[in-house]
């Protein structure tokens, strides 16, 4: 989770993503920002994040998309 929060404050570092829970629904993560994080992601934990799951309730917050990450490191 350190890791993802380290991924988003590179983006956002105005942000306190410890407790922030609508990103993308308040317009802080736009589309750009999503791809990077794809990418790091990527880059960082050799996960894919499949166009399916790239869904606004998967980013709209670090816990949500630290989910996403072990959900799909788990399968």
């Amino acid at each position: 989770m350190d890791k993802i929060i380290s991924m988003l404050r590179e983006l956002h570092p105005d942000i306190d993503f410890e407790t922030a829970e609508a990103l993308v629904d308040d317009g802080i993560l736009d589309s750009m920002d999503i791809v990077s994080l794809v990418t790091a992601i990527y880059d960082e934990f050799d996960v894919r994040i499949p166009a399916d799951r790239i869904l606004p309730e998967n980013f709209n917050s670090a816990a949500a998309l630290g989910k996403l990450v072990n959900e799909l490191i788990d399968e």
